[in-house]
């Protein structure tokens, strides 16, 4: 710090103020300070930062990718989370553990994080109970079946499934079907989006006299062409599919149109959960309800960081549907009016 206020031309406290942003500092002298760190090669150390102030600025995002696959969407998450960490003066570190209650001790227990913001909820998840035992600020992108005292964003689920079946129906759509990836496996059992996807599918075909049947398949293109092979076989008065499966989509719009289905002049497909990255890969490209991972990210982060620094406040909990938006998949039935 010495050498940095000599070529500067400021004092050592000048520098502290800079480097910890403890106090104000003119824009131009912040600048002379700034500029002799880099061409000195000195950088601010953040173990001694955390030493110093007794945190770590680190905030751990959860990912079971031993469970769950990653997707574009789920990168949008990502990416967004980082970037509002970042904005907030925290760095988001990705820890791409297992879902299992015992790992988040472990890294809890070590005092490297600050706070702890857990994607892929389960409606049942014994992660959040392990961290509701312990003394570590938490949110959740995601919810669990019972939120009381949990700091949580999610999509609104139930309200986008809703208005997807409501647009179909707009349309003729009668006989639906519903296509998701499952559980992933017996691990994710009861994973939140596709129980609350499915159980809203249910309530809401059988309410509007509609035919429902829901599917599964592996998150993976070759799955959902598999699944595609025989769907207008096994499932001939079905018109409309609401597909909530990124990574197969691709390959059910290809396998459906391979068997001599056209979409939609006889099939319509939505994309639920989705992204526009994704949409563009299927041909025609698909219509979808589209995911606010961005949104959910930084409203994630900002959850959790206020958990951190105003543990007072009243609990952020909060849920955003999908938006509709536009594609080639969809199409009214032949011969409604």
């Amino acid at each position: 710090m010495h050498d940095v206020a000599q070529r500067a031309g400021v004092s050592i406290a000048t520098v502290s103020f800079v480097v910890n942003d403890s106090k104000p500092v003119a824009p131009a002298t912040r600048a002379r300070v700034e500029t002799a760190m880099k061409d000195l090669g000195y950088h601010r150390n953040s173990v001694g930062r955390a030493l110093a102030r007794g945190r770590t600025y680190i905030i751990a995002l959860l990912y079971p990718a031993l469970q769950h696959s990653f997707s574009r969407t789920a990168v949008r998450f990502f990416t967004s989370a980082a970037a509002q960490a970042r904005a907030r003066g925290y760095n988001l570190v990705l820890w791409p553990i297992s879902n299992e209650a015992e790992q988040v001790t472990e890294l809890t227990s070590t005092g490297l994080v600050d706070g702890v913001l857990l994607m892929e909820v389960q409606l049942d998840d014994s992660r959040v109970g392990e961290l509701e035992r312990g003394t570590t600020p938490f949110a959740l992108i995601g919810r669990t079946q019972d939120t009381s005292g949990i700091a949580f964003v999610d999509i609104d689920f139930e309200s986008t499934i809703e208005s997807a079946i409501d647009h179909l129906m707009k349309l003729g759509h009668t006989n639906l079907a519903l296509v998701d990836g499952g559980y992933g496996s017996d691990a994710l059992s009861g994973y939140g989006p596709v129980a609350r996807s499915r159980s809203t599918f249910g309530d809401v075909t059988t309410q509007r006299g509609l035919s429902g049947v829901m599917l599964t398949c592996d998150e993976n293109p070759d799955a959902g062409r598999e699944l595609a092979a025989s769907f207008s076989e096994t499932h001939p008065d079905t018109t409309a599919v609401l597909v909530m499966n990124e990574l197969a989509a691709p390959g059910f719009v290809a396998g459906m149109k391979h068997s001599g289905t056209r979409i939609p002049d006889d099939v319509s497909i939505i994309s639920v959960g989705s992204s526009a990255d994704m949409a563009s890969m299927a041909d025609p490209q698909l219509t979808l309800m589209t995911s606010p991972s961005v949104e959910l990210g930084s409203s994630g982060v900002d959850a959790v960081i206020d958990r951190i620094e105003n543990p007072e406040n009243p609990l952020p909990q909060s849920l955003i549907p999908c938006t509709f938006t536009a594609g080639r998949s969809v199409a009214r039935v032949r011969g409604s009016s």
